[in-house]
C-alpha cells in the first residue's frame, strides 16, 4: 500500500477571504493536468480530498474515479486576515504548534488532531489499496511527521509546489 498525499494546485487567492473559500486558479489547469499525466499517481487507488474547493477541484482534474470528500482533510484554518510574512508565521506554528501562530489562526496541534486520525481511518478501510489524498501543505506536513515518527519537515513543506506529491510506502501502524 502507498499513500500518495497531493497538494492542491494554485488558488485564486481572493484578499481578505480565508483559503478555505478559495477555487483553483483556472491558470493553474495545465500543472494539475502535468501531474495527472506524469505517470506518478497510481492508476486505481481510493481518492479523497479535502472539502475546501482548490483540493476537490484538483482532485476532479487529477482522476475520473470517483472522489470522496473528508471534512478532517481540511487545512490548518486561518483567519481571512492577510499575512505578509506567510511562510515566516507557518515556520512559527511548526516551532510552537500548540499555539495559535497569529490571530486567527488554530493551533497546529489541533489541525494535527483532526487530519491524522481522518488519514489513518481511511488506511485501515482501504488496507492494501493505494489511496490518494488531496488536501494542502500543512496538513501533509503533520501528517507524513506523525505516520513516519519523524519531526515535521518544514523545509520540504517550503518546497512545495502547487501541485505536489508526496509519497509514503507501507506506512507503519496506519
Amino acid at each position: 500500500m502507498t499513500l500518495h498525499l497531493v497538494r492542491h494546485g494554485r488558488p485564486l487567492v481572493v484578499p481578505g477571504e480565508p483559503a478555505a473559500s478559495w477555487d483553483l486558479d483556472p491558470a493553474a489547469y495545465d500543472d494539475v493536468w502535468a501531474l495527472r499525466s506524469s505517470g506518478r499517481l497510481p492508476a486505481r487507488a481510493a481518492w479523497f480530498a479535502s472539502p475546501e474547493p482548490k483540493a476537490l477541484q484538483t482532485a476532479q482534474l487529477l482522476t475520473d474515479a470517483d472522489v470522496g470528500v473528508l471534512d478532517d482533510l481540511r487545512e490548518h484554518e486561518r483567519s481571512g486576515e492577510w499575512v505578509d510574512d506567510f511562510a515566516g508565521t507557518v515556520r512559527r506554528a511548526f516551532e510552537r504548534p500548540d499555539v495559535p501562530a497569529t490571530d486567527g489562526w488554530e493551533p497546529l496541534t489541533a489541525c494535527r488532531d483532526r487530519v491524522v486520525p481522518a488519514v489513518r481511518r481511511v488506511l485501515e478501510v482501504h488496507g492494501d489499496d493505494d489511496v490518494v489524498l488531496v488536501g494542502h501543505g500543512t496538513a501533509w506536513t503533520v501528517v507524513v511527521a506523525a505516520l513516519t515518527g519523524r519531526p515535521p519537515d518544514v523545509e520540504r513543506w517550503a518546497g512545495l509546489a502547487m501541485p505536489d506529491l508526496i509519497t509514503v510506502d507501507a506506512v507503519p501502524g496506519a
